[in-house]
């Protein structure tokens, strides 16, 4: 039996990939906003300048004196500072998004629940207190050793129990702990001096003005380390989403991956906050939209939560360096004023979802 033309059905075309069009898009408007960190600030550059400062380092090409100058604004400066937003940004979303797994909750945010004030308090304790056991080391070590204890302290507190998360305890537990490490920062400020007490000013309210290569070296290993462990730890993730008791009836041992997430998470948080000072909102902005973009699985979440985290922070240091010219609003400013509506939105949509049920 011979078959016509019109009895052959076409087969169905294939859906579009939304996640890899997301990837596509991200990709193109970070490549875009990382040229225009480094090409906007006080000394303006054209894209050709910055092409040029940039193949400078790499080539053996003699330069006049405004080439070596650009050169050096593009990278001493702005590259520098442009890679320490990328890593901020990625620590802290990707810390976030395995925070809301760990906890179960997706208002769980390094900042809201008190491990950014934990960490901040263990570098202000080595700035004041003028401790260099590890030489320039300290600093992130400080960050990390109080890091972890406040993350513990938090998951011991407000831990999901049998019957689920509850939200508020959670956030009952972030704004005590906020409150704890604000008064020992308090009087810590309080003993400092004259020149530190200028420099933690600006510090605790987030600022990439300090970013050097140096800093970045220190920064990179724990933060490159923490997203790579978060990775490999996608499916667990997943599994403890639905609850410690459903993950330990599927196989995962629920104790030692809490305890790895609590130390990978606290070292994300060093990474970002050693340095830096407190950038708050930034894991709970990226994870949430990002979770409404592709979906909850972690090892989708997790990359693109490190990638939309970078170039939000970057945005915002963007915004920082150009909204006061000369002056520098603190970044943390510009993340709260963009981080607390959307943080009572979520209240508000988690509310208004309960009354619909």
């Amino acid at each position: 039996m011979s078959v016509s033309p019109e009895m052959v059905v076409a087969p169905p075309p294939k859906p579009v990939d939304r996640s890899a069009l997301i990837a596509v898009g991200l990709s193109l408007l970070f490549v875009v906003v990382l040229l225009a960190t480094v090409a906007i600030g006080a000394v303006s550059l054209s894209l050709s300048e910055v092409l040029s400062a940039l193949m400078s380092r790499i080539s053996d090409v003699e330069l006049d004196r405004d080439q070596v100058l650009n050169s050096a604004v593009v990278w001493d400066l702005r590259l520098a500072r442009s890679v320490t937003a990328i890593i901020v940004g990625a620590s802290l979303a990707t810390c976030g998004a395995a925070m809301q797994g760990l906890f179960g909750n997706p208002l769980a945010d390094p900042g809201i629940v008190g491990v950014s004030s934990g960490a901040s308090l263990g570098a202000i304790a080595v700035v004041v207190l003028q401790i260099s056991a590890f030489g320039i080391w300290t600093l992130p070590v400080g960050a990390f050793v109080a890091g972890v204890g406040t993350t513990f302290l938090i998951y011991g507190l407000a831990r999901p129990g049998r019957e689920g998360t509850d939200s508020s305890r959670l956030l009952l537990v972030g704004i005590a702990v906020n409150a704890i490490g604000g008064a020992f920062a308090g009087y810590l400020t309080y003993l400092a001096t004259a020149e530190q007490l200028q420099s933690l000013t600006f510090w605790s309210m987030g600022s990439l003005s300090s970013a050097k290569w140096l800093t970045v070296g220190i920064t990179v290993g724990p933060a490159v380390i923490g997203i790579a462990l978060l990775m490999i730890w996608a499916r667990p993730l997943d599994l403890l989403a639905l609850g410690e008791r459903q993950a330990r009836h599927l196989g995962v041992d629920v104790r030692s991956l809490r305890r790895k997430l609590i130390f990978v998470t606290a070292l994300l948080v060093a990474a970002a906050v050693s340095f830096n000072g407190t950038i708050g909102f930034v894991g709970l902005v990226v994870p949430h939209i990002f979770r409404l973009l592709i979906g909850p699985g972690h090892r989708q979440l997790i990359p693109f939560s490190a990638l939309g985290g970078g170039l939000l922070v970057m945005m915002a240091d963007l915004a920082a360096r150009t909204m006061d010219p000369p002056n520098e609003v603190p970044i943390g400013v510009i993340m709260g004023s963009l981080g607390g509506p959307f943080f009572l939105w979520m209240i508000w949509r988690g509310r208004t979802g309960r009354a619909d049920a």
